[in-house]
């Protein structure tokens, strides 16, 4: 068992130097300097798969994909999860729509697509997201209380802005649902939020009121994953801080008032901490 630890390819949007963006291969060199072991991204197109397939195994990255904007309800997704298991990515994450789609139609078809990734051998985890058929965390605990085979990525930022969740106190129901989720863990996407913004800067060193919170969930669900998994399983946590409109910006410039590549690099340090104190 170990703790792959991913860089989300959407934040690397607009990294770079100050004067300009990296390429893609400076920003791979980036992600190697700093430590981190695979990506998180979209399935190359078929022009730049052997361009992403040398890089990925020159520098040994693991290499988890979006199902994004699919599938929705009717989709069938075994053509693209094939697709993955061919480029030998190590995992398919979900954002599944819509967020209009709710009840038993919503279970039968998370329970499909469960089917299907099971049936080409390729895992398959569903991200708890906003706008999604997981909009919120009340159906997505349904969900899963009814799916015993579902397996998620973690982003409780979503909840927290949703729920208008404030640093004190988090109330014990939320964490008794939060609990039950991260009993599925299989990745966590690490942001922090507060009740009003899906994304803030945690300073240097995670001071923000709200990082003790979430670390303490990560820690949990990478608890909870290391009780069930087996020898050769990675568990996978995602840096993902998000390009404006996620991040915030300046009235006056339009500039980000973070700067994101090295807030990742906090959020990495704080998921290897809440691994090592297993």
């Amino acid at each position: 068992m170990k703790l792959e630890l991913q860089q989300s390819w959407w934040a690397m949007s607009g990294v770079g130097n100050g004067a300009r963006e990296w390429t893609t291969e400076e920003k791979f060199e980036a992600l190697a300097e700093a430590g981190f072991t695979g990506i998180l991204g979209r399935l190359p197109e078929p022009s730049e798969a052997d361009r992403w397939r040398k890089l990925l195994d020159d520098y040994g990255f693991s290499f988890g994909v979006h199902a994004f904007p699919f599938p929705k309800l009717g989709d069938d997704l075994t053509s693209f999860l094939k697709q993955a298991k061919d480029f030998r990515v190590q995992y398919v994450n979900a954002q599944v729509q819509d967020q209009y789609t709710v009840g038993p139609e919503a279970v039968d078809f998370l329970n499909s697509l469960i089917t299907q990734s099971e049936a080409v051998g390729i895992p398959l985890f569903i991200e708890t997201h906003r706008g999604r058929i997981t909009q919120d965390l009340l159906r997505t605990v349904d969900y899963v209380q009814q799916l015993p085979r579902m397996r998620l990525s973690i982003d409780f930022s979503h909840y927290v802005v949703g729920g208008a969740m404030d640093s004190e106190p988090i109330s014990e129901t939320t964490e008794s649902y939060f609990h039950t989720l991260l009993e599925r863990a299989s990745s966590i996407h690490a942001r922090v939020s507060n009740g009003h913004q899906v994304q803030v800067d945690i300073g240097d060193n995670g001071d923000h009121p709200m990082v003790r919170h979430f670390v303490r969930w990560w820690r949990s669900g990478m608890q909870q994953w290391r009780k069930q998994a087996k020898e050769n399983e990675a568990f996978y946590f995602v840096c993902e801080l998000g390009p404006p409109s996620y991040a915030i910006q300046s009235a006056v410039n339009g500039k980000e008032l973070s700067d994101r590549f090295q807030q990742a690099l906090v959020l990495k340090r704080l998921g290897e901490e809440a691994w090592r104190k297993e």
